[in-house]
């Protein structure tokens, strides 16, 4: 019985994980830079290209910022490829996505990123303490 108990556990531990993209997306679907900032730990870093964050107040204002200019009318998938959860309260989560330019119905390919996300869990919420992404596909010359 306490094997089904931790299995289970277990299983809603990795299912929590893989959800919190979801609130990432859920955000970005209503350009909500303070929504989106609410999905990390108030001490959070955000690796982005060319851009590197400290803090949730940090992300969000760049995010509603962005949200008003170069993401304007963009949509961001991310779909979890790797999880691992290294203790009770602390996760490693793969994503492979990216940035849906507007007007797209797909993600293009040159805009496709995988990333890493720390998660940790915080008064029983999951919550991002690291983000870092990098284009999944090389450039060609």
């Amino acid at each position: 019985m306490a094997a089904d108990s931790t299995e289970q556990n277990a299983g809603n531990v990795l299912a929590d994980v893989r959800a919190v993209p979801g609130r990432i997306v859920a955000a970005w679907q209503q350009n909500d830079g303070e929504a989106f900032a609410d999905a990390f730990t108030e001490d959070a870093t955000l690796v982005l290209p060319g851009t590197f964050l400290t803090g949730r107040r940090a992300i969000g204002s760049f995010m509603t910022g962005a949200f008003a200019g170069p993401f304007k009318g963009t949509r961001v998938t991310g779909d979890p490829v790797d999880v691992r959860v290294l203790s009770g309260d602390v996760a490693v989560l793969t994503t492979r996505g990216g940035v849906i330019p507007p007007g797209a119905t797909a993600l293009p390919e040159e805009n496709a990123i995988h990333a890493t996300w720390v998660l940790v869990r915080h008064a029983g919420d999951w919550l991002i303490a690291a983000y870092q992404n990098t284009p999944a596909v090389t450039a060609r010359s």
